[in-house]
């Protein structure tokens, strides 16, 4: 089992990692849309989706894995009527690679973000 931690994604805000890499597969911790240098919430859906979309495949990529071993992807939406617009720049991120997912719609996330994603990668 190796800890993958990169810069080019947000630091840990509790007591866990980045990512996990644990055999071929690679388990990516829920990233959050936030400015790296202002440490500010990005707030518009569409950019807040693509954000969160490009802290994981930074994770990804420093595990050695790409865009195209991402099998499933968890995806947490403080307002569910937010979720077209998700589809929208989720579907622009990935074009015609296709991981399983899950959308759904929580009470609160970390920092008050408006989405936040997880997901799994296999080599």
């Amino acid at each position: 089992m190796k800890t993958i931690h990169t810069n080019k994604a947000p630091k840990a805000i509790g007591p866990y990692s980045q990512g996990i890499l644990a055999g071929n597969t690679l388990y990516v911790s829920g990233q959050i849309p936030v400015d790296l240098e202002t440490e500010k919430n990005i707030d518009d859906i569409y950019k807040a989706t693509t954000k969160a979309l490009e802290y994981i495949l930074a994770i990804v990529n420093e595990a050695g894995l790409k865009k195209k071993d991402i099998v499933k992807c968890c995806v947490f939406l403080k307002d569910l009527t937010d979720f077209e617009v998700m589809n929208k720049a989720y579907s622009d991120f990935f074009k015609d690679h296709k991981p399983a997912r899950v959308a759904l719609e929580v009470s609160k996330l970390p920092k008050d973000v408006v989405v936040e994603i997880d997901c799994i990668a296999v080599k």
